[in-house]
């Protein structure tokens, strides 16, 4: 366990120093969000855009941080031998995996935090406390989904084929989700009510608007977890005897 969370303390360290994940964990949901958040006269999914806005923004910049550069180290530690050298030392199995995991989920919060600040402070979204809570919670699983899945990634692919393979699932599920705009009625909106980050934005506007929370969206962010932790596991067992 201590070796564990160190691995992770480092991992953390390592994450807070990369440009790139500030960028697209903490400046562009910011930035968007400065350009498009406050119109004060529309709506979506029953609640003010900017609210709508800020819980989208907050989704995307930790989901980009726990899934897009995530994957990537772990497919180039994979092939540069990093994982077979923490095999022939003390750190027990699977350790290696949970401290990339523990690292996202850590590094990813300050994202999250930024955005709904400024949706308090800059778009004037007033919210009973344990409110804004449920809505940090909610994104929060979501981002432990991408976490996972991007485990499953960083083992299957090499690095020169991880970064198309991660953004194209990242914008996939991020534009049908409706993080970038909201669905309305139809085809889109059919898709976007089984995809997890479809589901962590509709968890978010419900806390906003009636202050409560549909079982129907715990259940399908927690059955996407569960799929993309079968996923991870597979992948690394594997991968076993070829790193």
């Amino acid at each position: 366990m201590k070796a564990m969370l160190a691995l992770a303390r480092t991992e953390i360290l390592r994450l807070s120093r990369n440009k790139r994940y500030l960028i697209f964990s903490i400046a562009l949901p910011v930035m968007l969000y400065l350009v498009f958040g406050k119109q004060a006269s529309a709506t979506a999914y029953g609640v003010q855009f900017k609210a709508f806005y800020m819980v989208g923004m907050a989704s995307v910049g930790a989901f980009s941080g726990a899934l897009t550069g995530n994957a990537q180290r772990i497919s180039q530690e994979r092939k540069d031998g990093w994982i077979r050298q923490l095999r022939l030392t003390a750190l027990p199995p699977g350790s290696y995996v949970a401290a990339k995991i523990i690292a996202s989920m850590a590094i990813t919060v300050p994202s999250i935090i930024a955005v709904l600040a400024l949706g308090r402070f800059y778009g004037g979204v007033q919210l009973a406390g344990w409110k804004w809570l449920a809505i940090g919670a909610a994104i929060w699983l979501g981002t432990m989904t991408f976490a996972a899945l991007a485990v499953a990634i960083g083992y299957r692919f090499m690095p020169d084929t991880v970064q198309p393979v991660t953004m194209f699932v990242y914008f996939l599920m991020s534009i049908l989700g409706g993080l970038w705009f909201p669905l309305s009625n139809g085809i889109l909106r059919k898709i976007g009510q089984v995809l997890p980050t479809y589901q962590v934005t509709r968890i978010g506007t419900d806390v906003i608007a009636s202050g409560t929370v549909s079982m129907t969206s715990i259940v399908t962010i927690l059955a996407w977890l569960a799929g993309f932790i079968a996923l991870a596991v597979l992948a690394v067992r594997n991968t076993a005897e070829t790193i």
